[in-house]
């Protein structure tokens, strides 16, 4: 993958987002990710570079794709189309001849330039609602020379704008984006380093060294625990980062609370990879309701319950 100050590898732009920060945004998505996250909603978004997906619902059979490949990657099965992942390239040929899309190559690179074409484009948007534009991933700070390049150009804009960061990265390279940015959207999982190694892949002092650091800059953070059956759902987990946001932080406008959900399950799918958490459930509302009580019993009163659940 090629990322430098002027192009970079991003594999969605989303417009009229309104869960990743105030008003209506546009949430650009930068591939790539130092993160394992077993429930991560967006695998698309793990690897560094662009990637075959099979959509099954869309494909009529047509089979023009095993032809167009060059490096014999595909063949029929009964379920459609197999994808040899070792053999495939992620070159776009198949795609390119399937009458239906139901193959697609996630994951495109792009210049600055065209990125900020889009995310102008709604200008208005932003203005009137006091929204603006969100850089999110993956992890977005793994291309961070093509990202400062984007920030700089939304502030010359006027652009509000907002980072959605896992915060396992170099002190210093937040410290360049620093200037650029409104307000962070940062993950904490967990306190306890062993459960994060055992969610995540890495452990947490770094995140918590970063957190620490953005929290002293006075720039506004929302943090945000994706809640999850058998990692993070546990009272004390939640206790716990109550407590420090209470007594270590001072700057965090919202605490998110982030139910599990299932509905990536056919991403895995189509990327050909296992979703160890597939046959984990929803969240009761009235667990996430719990969870609300016990932050709120710590003294936060910013607290929001964003996501699917389920009633039963």
């Amino acid at each position: 993958m090629r990322s430098d100050a002027s192009r970079g590898m991003i594999f969605s732009i989303q417009k009229f987002s309104t869960e990743d920060g105030p008003g209506i945004r546009t949430t650009v998505f930068l591939k790539g990710c130092p993160l394992r996250c077993l429930w991560c909603h967006n695998p698309e978004s793990i690897s560094r570079n662009p990637q075959l997906v099979w959509h099954s619902p869309r494909c009529i059979g047509d089979l023009a794709c095993i032809g167009a490949c060059p490096r014999g990657a595909l063949s029929g099965d009964e379920k459609g189309v197999a994808v040899n992942r070792e053999a495939c390239e992620s070159c776009g040929n198949c795609a390119a001849v399937c009458p239906t899309g139901a193959l697609e190559v996630i994951g495109r690179e792009m210049a600055a330039d065209e990125v900020m074409s889009e995310i102008l484009k709604d200008a208005l948007f932003y203005r009137q609602s006091g929204g603006g534009v969100t850089f999110s991933g993956g992890e977005p700070t793994l291309q961070h020379e093509f990202l400062l390049t984007l920030l700089a150009a939304c502030r010359n804009a006027g652009i509000h704008t907002a980072l959605d960061t896992c915060g396992y990265n170099r002190r210093e390279i937040f410290r360049s984006l620093v200037p650029y940015i409104d307000l962070f959207l940062y993950d904490l999982k967990s306190l306890d380093d062993e459960l994060h190694k055992r969610a995540t892949g890495v452990g947490v002092d770094l995140i918590i060294g970063n957190l620490k650091y953005l929290d002293s800059t006075g720039i506004p953070l929302w943090l945000r625990t994706p809640v999850i059956p058998g990692y993070t759902e546990r009272g004390e987990n939640i206790r716990q980062i109550a407590r420090f946001i209470r007594d270590e932080l001072t700057n965090v406008k919202r605490y998110d609370l982030l139910p599990f959900s299932n509905l990536c399950a056919s991403k895995y799918d189509e990327l050909g990879i296992e979703f160890s958490l597939a046959g984990a459930p929803l969240m009761k509302e009235e667990e996430m309701k719990e969870l609300e009580a016990i932050t709120r019993g710590e003294g936060l009163d910013n607290v929001v319950i964003s996501g699917l659940m389920s009633r039963k």
